[in-house]
């Protein structure tokens, strides 16, 4: 299948809200909740992908011919690319019911490991949820990063023992899904963390802790001083906040601020394509995440979707590699982008 055709196919099973769209740039479905649209008037979500697309590549070809090297290592593993499917949760409300969560979740998780990458999978008010999901991980043998939503400590606990009988590398918060509507008056409360109150969960974890949804310096330090190995630097993809910055707009600030430190980078929002990646990556990103093109490649194709469009990322960034003097993930540098 071509990626044009997973598009076509996926129009006519992903549900009333997404449109599918050859560039999914956030236009079509702006402040369309349910479905993949973002909070209020959707602004985020098209800012993210905005912003990518004003930041450009410099081209250098006085340099090597050779095939780049596209490989990455994150925390002990080693990937053939430097980016991950990101986390998804409420499959049947946003986009359809050809998938639930579970199923999703199992398709994504042994289709990433089969192609070199990780994914991340969702949570959700449904318990099977976290059950299924890392069931899931433990049969791709632990390579794939449970996202657990900030719950109460007594059911992080609980998430968090399912996490640990996978086998999974790593573990994630998405912290920004405090602004989510169903975690809102929960009892026991949900929501936001203390550094304090983040620090005992990232303890509780014992594996590498992912905290994702840092938009600012002051934010990542914190996740810093709570001990997470790694941020995502996202808005959630617009989901939580409305009126947000761009996560391009934010990342070389963020990047700057823990340059001695070792904690990793990620980011997502509006990342689209090879280039973008590339960029991310020029800015000093260790690797990014892509959410919502992979749930259209699912939907449209199954497992020959999702690996088409990681053959599709890959090649554009390999491209952009060595159109751009880089032989190697480590040899892309700020200077091979025009911000």
């Amino acid at each position: 299948m071509t990626y044009q055709e997973i598009l076509e196919k996926a129009r006519e099973c992903i549900g009333p809200y997404c449109k599918a769209c050859p560039v999914c740039n956030g236009i079509a479905c702006k402040n369309k909740m349910p479905g993949p649209g973002a909070k209020g008037m959707g602004d985020t979500a098209i800012r993210n992908f905005a912003k990518w697309q004003e930041i450009r590549v410099n081209m250098d070809t006085i340099c090597e011919n050779s095939v780049p090297d596209t490989s990455i290592e994150l925390f002990g593993k080693t990937f053939r690319y430097p980016f991950f499917a990101g986390p998804v949760g409420a499959l049947n409300l946003h986009y359809g019911d050809r998938y639930d969560d579970l199923s999703y979740n199992d398709v994504m998780l042994k289709t990433c490991a089969a192609n070199g990458i990780a994914a991340f999978t969702g949570d959700g008010t449904n318990p099977d949820v976290m059950v299924q999901a890392t069931k899931a991980i433990g049969q791709v043998e632990g390579r794939g990063i449970p996202t657990i939503k900030p719950w109460n400590i007594e059911t992080i606990r609980e998430k968090m023992a399912l996490c640990k009988e996978s086998g999974c590398f790593a573990m994630a918060m998405d912290i920004d899904a405090a602004g989510l509507p169903f975690l809102k008056n929960m009892t026991p409360p949900a929501g936001s963390k203390s550094v304090e109150q983040l620090r005992e969960i990232i303890q509780m974890a014992e594996v590498p802790f992912i905290v994702k949804g840092i938009m600012t310096v002051k934010g990542a330090l914190k996740a810093l001083e709570a001990g997470a190995a790694a941020i995502v630097v996202s808005n959630h993809g617009g989901r939580v906040l409305d009126q947000c910055p761009a996560t391009a707009e934010v990342l070389c600030e963020i990047v700057d601020a823990l340059k001695c430190s070792t904690m990793k980078i990620l980011v997502d929002g509006g990342i689209r394509n090879g280039t973008d990646i590339f960029k991310a990556l020029a800015m000093g990103a260790d690797g990014v995440l892509i959410c919502r093109p992979f749930v259209t490649a699912l939907y449209g194709g199954g497992e020959i979707g999702v690996s088409t469009y990681i053959e599709k990322l890959a090649g554009e960034l390999s491209d952009t590699m060595a159109m751009c003097g880089a032989g190697s993930i480590a040899e892309i540098t700020r200077d091979m982008v025009w911000l």
